[in-house]
């Protein structure tokens, strides 16, 4: 059967799965659509210039040999690089493509206007003075303090890149979206925070979504709608925060439009922050969700237990403090999808030791979550056991009731079922039961085959110990 180059691509990404993280995967190979396969040359599109310079310095190997595999010794990669984010002739819609090889061929990256003088105030509405714009950034908010993981990596370098060069990069504008409490608002002030400290020519503002609104409707109540949108469009780098909050505001809407559109045609940078991707905004206008789309969408994700660890180890450098490892361990392991939280945890913990005079140990830190944490299971499941060791192996958890010869799975199923049967009252019928129906024996066996493997692979026993750990700390309140 010929393949096609959808068919090669997907065949390449079986083998790039294998080789990376399940947030690095998401992050820099799913955005990734074959165009064409010509011979030996398959034919990818990748988002902008910063993905391809990416991929180039850090999975350049990867996709030679994933290439290679497929295609023979002489099978290499092209990369399209829309301008503007369009696609290419053949895809969605048709516009003009820069076209490079893959760094293999030791080819170069693809390449890729006001004065910030004495400028209007948009909080003194009306009666507005020439007077240099207050950024309203908080000095807190920086790149030094904004730990790097997976989780956050595209955003963070597309940041990086922006502050070198607002409004001269493909990620214009630059649409970072998330859940509560992961770090957004800390990433769009550090860009504008790193800018005004690189040049004090660039009038940079932040505002919220809230007081934007409220700024308009000012306006319309003084007749100074004009003025509002001359001033904005003088702004050489506009963040505003909780974008979504402009839903079902169709006055505001419409003046954010045209401040947006003037913005971006002079080459001036954009910064958005919302709850939410563009695709999934509610009550928001066509016309806007499709110039969001025009630059960069990057999402924060949940931080991974070796990033909180960093978060929290640098929050306490700052403070002075040094509290036990253990400690640190016990609340990561318990706080897991919120920044927010994780350093309420440590303020109240820092609180409480310095108000009672107590030593920060197990104890405190265990008094202390009982307020963030909501639910606590004392006692471990069989379905938390699941749940865990699936994140742990980055499976789904639904892949351990089902038939499978995947090593990864069967393991992670084998290792389920041990700690169920270690650390639970169930029997062993039941266990087998919860693992789509399995009997009893499929269980007597899976403890054998996770006690062999310990007793002749050291790294499985550690990851064995880990796992367990994981389960106590989780639970042990």
């Amino acid at each position: 059967m010929t393949k096609d180059s959808q068919m090669v691509w997907d065949d390449c990404l079986r083998t790039i799965k294998k080789n990376v993280s399940p947030q690095s995967f998401k992050t820099w190979f799913e955005p990734i659509k074959p165009v064409r396969l010509d011979a030996e040359v398959l034919t990818i599109q990748v988002p902008n210039k910063f993905f391809f310079e990416w991929l180039e310095e850090h999975y350049v190997q990867l996709l030679k040999k994933s290439i290679r595999q497929e295609l023979g010794e002489r099978g290499r990669l092209v990369y399209h690089i829309p301008e503007n984010g369009a696609a290419p002739a053949g895809m969605q819609s048709a516009g003009k493509v820069n076209t490079r090889p893959s760094a293999d061929k030791d080819s170069e990256p693809v390449p890729g206007s006001f004065d910030a003088e004495m400028i209007k105030n948009p909080f003194v509405i009306p009666g507005i003075k020439r007077i240099k714009v207050d950024p309203q950034l908080n000095p807190n908010y920086t790149f030094d303090n904004f730990i790097e993981g997976d989780c956050n990596r595209l955003a963070r370098n597309a940041g990086l890149a922006i502050a070198k060069k607002p409004g001269g990069t493909a990620f214009n504008p630059l649409f970072i979206f998330g859940d509560v409490g992961l770090g957004k608002t800390h990433l769009a002030q550090a860009i504008g925070n790193d800018i005004v400290g690189r040049s004090d020519a660039k009038a940079v503002l932040y505002v919220s979504a809230e007081k934007f609104t409220n700024q308009i409707i000012q306006a319309i109540k003084n007749n100074s709608v004009n003025d509002f949108v001359n001033f904005y469009q003088m702004i050489d780098v506009l963040i505003i925060d909780d974008i979504q909050f402009l839903s079902g505001k169709q006055k505001t809407q419409e003046i954010f439009f045209h401040i947006f559109n003037q913005l971006h045609q002079n080459g001036k940078q954009i910064i958005l922050t919302s709850d939410r991707a563009p695709k999934d905004l509610e009550g928001m206008e066509e016309r806007l969700i499709s110039r969001f789309k025009w630059g960069l969408s990057a999402d924060l994700q949940a931080p991974d237990l070796e990033t909180r660890m960093a978060i929290l180890e640098t929050k306490m450098e700052e403070e002075g403090v040094d509290i036990p490892s253990d400690v640190l361990e016990f609340i990561c392991y318990n706080i897991k999808n919120n920044i927010r939280e994780l350093e309420g945890v440590m303020v109240s913990l820092l609180a409480q030791s310095t108000l009672i005079r107590r030593d920060v140990d197990l104890e405190l830190a265990k008094e202390v979550i009982r307020n963030f944490v909501t639910t606590i299971n004392k006692e471990i499941t069989v379905e938390f056991i699941q749940q865990l060791v699936a994140e742990h192996f980055s499976v789904p958890v639904d892949k351990l009731h089902h038939e499978t010869r995947k090593r990864n799975i069967v393991i992670a199923r084998q290792l389920s079922m041990y700690l169920a049967k270690k650390l639970t009252n169930k029997s062993l019928k039941s266990i087998g039961e919860q693992f789509g129906g399995r009997d009893h024996s499929t269980v007597i066996y899976s403890c054998k085959a996770v006690q062999d493997m310990m007793d002749t692979d050291i790294v499985f026993k550690d990851t064995v110990e880990e796992v367990e750990k994981k389960l106590k700390m989780s639970l042990n309140m």
